[in-house]
């Protein structure tokens, strides 16, 4: 059994595709999933499956959620491994940092600094971004509300191609604890 986390992306946001966590929950449990819990109301499930990987998984759940609540919804899958090592990689020094200063965008594949070479790095300062292991990282000193680096980030031409999913660095953290095998 390995435990897993589901990234949903855009679901809660404005009044747009409105899914409720406990509809959420029923769905997975009734895929056939374990131990499902949500996280907050924007779009994270944790869950336990004897079969499948990442991609199969992520596939199932978002042709499941089309099927039952009738739009599409772009999902990741990642197992606890890989989001304990993507918050062991930080750059920046986040337990220095306030959990809104930093956030971690996670792709569905990997990504390179070609896709960002548009991106003039210094007229954003103080914030700054790195690439990780199918993940940006963002510092925002102000906020991701405030952020005209996240802005130019977020256009299409960088992600183009790509499920690009943000989070702030308290669900970061909580996503590998809800993760992590029993002690």
């Amino acid at each position: 059994m390995t435990t897993y986390a589901a990234l949903l992306r855009g679901i809660n946001v404005g009044g747009a595709k409105k899914l409720p966590m406990a509809d959420l929950r029923a769905l997975l449990t009734g895929l056939g999933h374990t131990g499902v819990q949500t996280y907050l109301q924007s779009g994270q499930a944790v869950f336990g499956a004897e079969q499948g990987d990442e991609a199969s998984l992520a596939a199932q759940l978002s042709r499941a959620i089309e099927e039952r609540f009738g739009f599409p919804v772009d999902v990741l899958v990642r197992e606890h491994a890989y989001l304990k090592a993507v918050a062991e990689a930080c750059p920046f020094p986040a337990a220095d940092l306030a959990p809104k200063q930093l956030h971690v965008t996670y792709f569905s594949a990997p990504v390179t600094a070609e896709r960002y070479a548009g991106i003039d790095r210094s007229a954003h300062l103080p914030e700054e971004f790195r690439l990780g292991d199918r993940c940006l990282y963002l510092y925002a000193p102000d906020g991701l509300g405030r952020s005209k680096l996240a802005e130019a980030l977020a256009r299409t031409r960088p992600t183009k191609g790509l499920i690009a999913t943000s989070r702030n660095w308290n669900t970061v953290v909580k996503l590998v604890e809800l993760t992590a095998p029993p002690a």
